[in-house]
């Protein structure tokens, strides 16, 4: 490969534009167009950029292919994002799997209701430490790995979107599930304790299977869009403000969410009924992705 091919190679592998390129390197759009058409070269320092930019030696950026060096999964990129839609899924279901818990625990066998909210308060606390800790490990790994091969065979990624499917309708039929349950248990039962909490604290099992089955799905369908994840690495500076905004706008509403729900539950021991804010939180911060995020229409 000549270094126009492997150029043009890696700018599609990050998910740039030449324009994007270019801003990177502190040079014009016509500079970078020259380079991919093989009319011009850069000078060494603006080559040394590059190859620390999109993580490639001088040897091959010049006289190798930079595409066959990059045929396996030398990041290990697919067991990293694995573990980290596994983690997330995991955590996020268990919060609303935890307020099912102290529904169980306070209204059917009798727990005291600062105990119940001791309890799930560990259970929110153990999730936020995984669900923190294992975005800082991919926020390493991202800065380790700015740009990865898709490795990732046509084959592959079919058999997924195969599997991805079951995913989304797993999670709608739990759903709905649920909803028939609530039904039949409010038809053929008395409304009083402890039925309306055993069904309360079903449903949100219910819930809570779904949630995860989205998240881990559709974390699941990111990992194989690698062009996505170049693109996300590789922000162009209004890009990367918006996406801080983003980020730093759902951190502050999941926090407030956590304060409501905390202040209610001490003030009006509303700990087993509360729970609502989370799920409102978890509304608000993918609105505020849709209303922030900068690619909105490219896919």
């Amino acid at each position: 490969m000549a270094f126009s091919e492997n150029l043009q190679f890696i700018r599609a592998q990050a998910g740039v534009t030449q324009e994007q390129l270019a801003e990177r390197l502190d040079v014009s759009r016509q500079s970078v167009s020259k380079w991919e058409s093989g009319s011009s070269f850069p000078e060494m320092d603006t080559l040394l950029r590059i190859c620390d930019l999109y993580n490639v030696d001088l040897d091959t950026l010049l006289r190798g292919s930079v595409e066959e060096s990059r045929v396996s999964d030398t990041a290990q990129y697919d067991a990293h994002m694995n573990r980290f839609a596994l983690r997330m899924a995991l955590s996020i279901s268990a919060i609303i799997a935890g307020v099912a818990l102290i529904i169980l625990l306070g209204n059917v066998l009798g727990l005291s209701e600062m105990l119940a909210a001791a309890l799930f308060m560990m259970i929110l606390t153990v999730a936020v430490v995984v669900i923190v800790a294992s975005g800082i490990q991919h926020d390493n790994f991202r800065k380790k790995h700015p740009v990865v091969q898709d490795f990732y065979t046509e084959e592959e990624k079919d058999a997924f979107h195969q599997k991805f499917v079951w995913y989304i309708a797993g999670g709608v039929g739990a759903i709905l599930f649920g909803v028939v349950l609530l039904i039949l248990v409010f038809s053929f039962l008395p409304e009083r304790e402890p039925y309306e909490s055993l069904a309360g604290a079903a449903f949100l099992l219910l819930i809570a299977g779904a949630v995860f089955s989205f998240v881990y799905g559709g974390m699941q369908e990111d990992k194989y869009k690698v062009w996505k994840y170049n693109r996300d690495n590789n922000p162009d500076p209004e890009a990367k403000r918006r996406l801080d905004l983003a980020g730093a706008v759902s951190g502050a509403i999941m926090l407030i969410a956590t304060a409501i729900y905390v202040g209610l539950g001490f003030t009006r021991e509303a700990w087993s009924t509360a729970f609502w804010v989370f799920p409102v939180g978890g509304i608000l911060c993918g609105v505020v992705h849709i209303a922030l995020d900068p690619y909105k229409g490219e896919e």
